[in-house]
């Protein structure tokens, strides 16, 4: 593994469930421990005594990552890959793909905008939000949009050690919040219906005035003293299908891969999602984790594996 300072802050998710979610959690739980993951499902009380910052009126149960999981930061990872990707002999271009030559059901070559082309015997889409414009110049429908999504950071009148110490929490509401130095940060994934317009990089306050703050005004009475100190936007690259990855081979034309459709979940799966393409090209198969229910042929079959917490 390469050496790099990334943040990891080791405090843990907080699941929580109302009483019509509570049995896809306890199926959830089950999955993630039959993993090796050190999960505790907890009831009520439980999380009572150990969040007792947080109302859990409403709350069937919750799940809480003990141990080996919490957040990140995505830059120093990045940079980290990067820095090991070119030791290893990667070269990077700072160019944009214009265009792919397909032949015989094989792309042969990529034709960039400063006028360059480069012969391939594998090409990976790992494109991000631009995934379906490279998809389509292989002729392939990729269901992969971009999803304008806001955070906000704000800071708490009434805050303790134990807040700023505490888990990212997950509310069934739909609502994020987790600490971030002194402050917090918080977000909320629009309903269906609700998506905001798909550019620019400007923010809309009113979705953190009008949806956010009262949500998590209720579920954690000291937040109902805060000052928010800034706010940014980014992109999900929303997999519209059943919004989990895509990767893998495509079915007809081989030497084409995708590892597209994260919706959210990218920085956590694209470490795993980069070593089975890599396996895919250097073995012809899947070695280490099978990640065929994920591939390609599922969306022409009409076989969602849809994924249940998106935030």
């Amino acid at each position: 593994g390469a050496d790099g300072d990334v943040s990891f802050c080791q405090q843990g998710y907080l699941s929580l469930a109302s009483h019509e979610g509570k049995k896809v959690l306890a199926q959830n739980h089950a999955t993630q421990t039959a993993a090796g993951a050190d999960i505790i499902y907890m009831h009520p009380p439980e999380l009572v005594a150990r969040f007792p910052w947080i109302d859990f009126d409403g709350i069937a149960a919750g799940c809480f990552g003990a141990s080996g999981e919490g957040w990140i930061d995505g830059w120093s990872l990045m940079n980290v890959l990067r820095r090991e990707a070119r030791k290893n002999g990667a070269v990077w271009l700072n160019d944009e793909v214009t265009g792919l030559e397909v032949t015989n059901n094989t792309v042969e070559a990529v034709r960039l905008a400063g006028g360059g082309k480069i012969t391939c015997g594998h090409v990976v889409n790992a494109a991000g939000i631009a995934a379906r414009d490279i998809a389509a110049m292989a002729g392939i429908d990729l269901p992969v949009v971009p999803a304008k999504r806001y955070v906000f950071a704000f800071d708490c009148r009434e805050t303790t050690p134990a807040m700023t110490a505490g888990p990212l929490m997950v509310d069934p509401s739909g609502f994020y919040v987790r600490p971030e130095g002194t402050g917090f940060i918080c977000g909320l994934s629009p309903k269906p219906g609700e998506e905001p317009e798909p550019c620019g990089f400007d923010v809309d306050y009113s979705w953190f005035e009008e949806r956010i703050w009262p949500l998590m005004a209720a579920r954690i009475p000291a937040f109902e003293a805060i000052k928010l100190t800034g706010a940014w936007t980014g992109y999900y690259a929303m997999n519209t299908f059943d919004q989990n990855a895509i990767c893998g081979p495509h079915p007809e034309i081989a030497n084409f891969y995708f590892a597209n459709g994260f919706s959210g979940h990218g920085l956590q799966q694209t470490p795993g999602i980069g070593r089975a393409i890599a396996e895919l090209i250097g073995y012809g198969s899947y070695r280490s984790l099978d990640l065929h229910r994920f591939g390609f042929e599922r969306i022409a079959a009409n076989s969602p594996a849809a994924e249940v917490h998106v935030i």
